[in-house]
């Protein structure tokens, strides 16, 4: 069953063979751009300095970069043993940038397991997260030209709201009344 994990390195081996699965693909949600020198070092000492770097991340007392927010970036799983079968990151406040952009959740599932429903499955666990961030809804964002994403939001609730450059910009209601959704 589709689940969302905080980052370990304990699932090294799975993670590896994910991160080659994607190739040259963007690794949306993954924060591999964010990390410094990136997630070249796949050995299970690299995974640890990644690791550590995702988990600080979550951490609202630790500092972030300018630029960024705090996020909990989170590794889709799936079965037993437990394997990674992509990556989310669930963003708890949106920068200007993010606003017009990137938006709160950013996802993506490895090429060999896509089409088995963990996008969806993630995307609803992530919407609960962010319910429990205090965040009364979220922005999910998608390529113009992306299908699968687009009906992948919009069946998780996504209320289409403007495309902006090539972004497609749905809203998600958490179900929190009162909650906040706030830009920094």
């Amino acid at each position: 069953m589709t689940a969302l994990a905080v980052p370990d390195v304990r699932l090294h081996a799975s993670w590896v063979a994910a991160v080659r699965d994607f190739g040259d693909e963007t690794m949306h949600g993954s924060g591999d751009w964010h990390v410094p020198g990136g997630w070249r070092d796949l050995t299970e000492d690299g995974c640890r300095t990644i690791v550590a770097w995702l988990r600080r991340s979550a951490d609202p007392t630790a500092p972030v970069a300018d630029g960024l927010v705090h996020c909990d970036f989170l590794w889709i799983t799936d079965g037993e043993p437990e394997e990674v079968v992509g990556f989310l990151a669930l963003r708890h406040r949106l920068t200007p940038w993010l606003l017009e952009q990137g938006g709160h959740i950013g996802y993506s599932v490895r090429p060999a397991r896509r089409r088995q429903g963990h996008a969806s499955r993630a995307l609803a666990l992530a919407v609960r997260r962010a319910a429990e961030l205090g965040l009364d809804r979220v922005l999910v964002t998608c390529d113009d030209d992306n299908e699968g994403s687009r009906r992948t939001i919009e069946a998780g609730g996504g209320r289409y709201e403007d495309t902006r450059g090539v972004k497609r910009r749905y809203w998600i209601d958490t179900g929190l009344a009162g909650g906040r959704a706030q830009v920094v």
